[in-house]
């Protein structure tokens, strides 16, 4: 699909519930929760499913314009089911929802380490593998996670990376590829009013930890102290928090430099004036690489039609068609050859990760210590 042509606005909500009230006042407790874990993983029954069963309409709850509505169609007419689906900004602010339980969902998309502690906490259920045969598909290096061991309770869904992207008809060409454009006061001072961040604890404090100089792992509360200090001093140069809209602000022109994710700044990029004028990177300090994956809430109404969809998202076409549509890359080893050519050439650009691949973390469940990442963060916004 050639991106500067679409007609239809990615990711518009198929319908809403307005859930991010909900999912603010429930963060905290819920994660509390779930840091305790489950005295049994996996106490969810494994769905009895066969191949192509479906058992009633699907319901999705996924990140904003992370699939392309017309392959949710398509799913719907192949198999004969509805398909909805509702959208989060944040890990943290799914999360909640699921663990609740009644959500509705049949489908979320967790990223890695949220993964992990709804595993532990039992929110998410068994894969029934055998209705899944297209799991074949996935690379050697998606198929025995550290946080899933065996790929028991989840499927990859997309990898990518988190950075900055800027306008260079703004910023310049002869800027230094540093946390610094957000943190460093001299330097965000100038573009005052035209930066964004993130909404969205793990992201937002770790990239401060990163630019100062501390893994976005950290246990270290007198580390993370710092890194909230530091996004309470940046606040003052921000147009907002925001991750739904934040690649379409900075190519609207509204701001001139946004944290962000590798797919969503570059196929804004694609649609817009001149693309030459934006460029996206992961800065010299180092950022963040991760998975997300796809999972099954423990009561999910239909993990039938969940299983099924998951099946149909791994094969050769439909696991390219979501690559070509959101630009994250895939970790289906049979969709490659049906990747978009200026797809594969942003994501093995070297120009990309400044700091080289040794720069990048994964986020990992930081256990009990979860819970002050989203303090921190909350402190942080004011």
């Amino acid at each position: 699909m050639n991106k500067s042509k679409r007609t239809t606005k990615r990711g518009e909500p198929m319908k809403s519930r307005h859930l991010r009230r909900v999912a603010t006042a429930t963060v905290a407790i819920s994660l509390v929760a779930a840091s305790c874990g489950s005295d049994d993983d996996g106490a969810a029954e494994q769905a009895s499913c066969e191949v192509g069963e479906t058992d009633g309409d699907l319901a999705i709850f996924n990140w904003a314009e992370y699939i392309d509505p017309e392959e949710l169609d398509a799913f719907s007419e192949e198999f004969g089911i509805g398909v909805t689906m509702d959208s989060y900004d944040s890990n943290e602010a799914m999360q909640p929802i699921i663990s609740a339980g009644n959500s509705g969902f049949d489908l979320i998309v967790p990223s890695s380490y949220m993964t992990g502690i709804m595993i532990q906490a039992g929110d998410v259920q068994p894969l029934n593998r055998d209705a899944i045969p297209n799991l074949s598909n996935v690379m050697d290096d998606f198929a025995d996670p550290a946080y899933d061991p065996g790929g028991k309770f989840s499927a990859p869904y997309q990898w990518g990376t988190t950075g900055i992207a800027l306008n260079t008809a703004v910023v310049g060409t002869d800027f230094e590829p540093t946390w610094g454009l957000i943190f460093d006061p001299e330097l965000a001072g100038e573009y005052s009013g035209q930066i964004t961040l993130l909404n969205d604890p793990r992201e937002t404090m770790g990239a401060a930890l990163k630019y100062l100089g501390y893994s976005l792992n950290t246990t270290s509360q007198d580390e993370l102290d710092e890194a909230e200090a530091l996004v309470a001093a940046a606040r003052g140069n921000l147009a907002a928090f925001d991750t739904d809209q934040a690649d379409e602000l900075l190519v609207s022109g509204e701001t001139a430099i946004a944290h962000g994710y590798s797919g969503d700044m570059f196929v804004q990029f694609l649609e817009a004036d001149d693309p030459a004028e934006f460029v996206y990177f992961v800065p010299q300090e180092g950022g963040a690489k991760w998975i997300d994956t796809v999972a099954i809430p423990a009561d999910a109404p239909h993990p039938c039609s969940a299983h099924t969809f998951i099946n149909w998202l791994l094969t050769a076409e439909h696991g390219a068609a979501l690559s070509n549509w959101n630009y994250y890359a895939t970790p289906n080893e049979a969709a490659l050859d049906g990747l978009d050519e200026e797809l594969v050439v942003f994501i093995t650009d070297p120009n990309v990760v400044v700091g080289g691949e040794d720069s990048l973390e994964q986020y990992v469940d930081t256990g009990d210590f979860e819970i002050n990442y989203t303090d921190a963060f909350s402190q942080a916004k004011g």
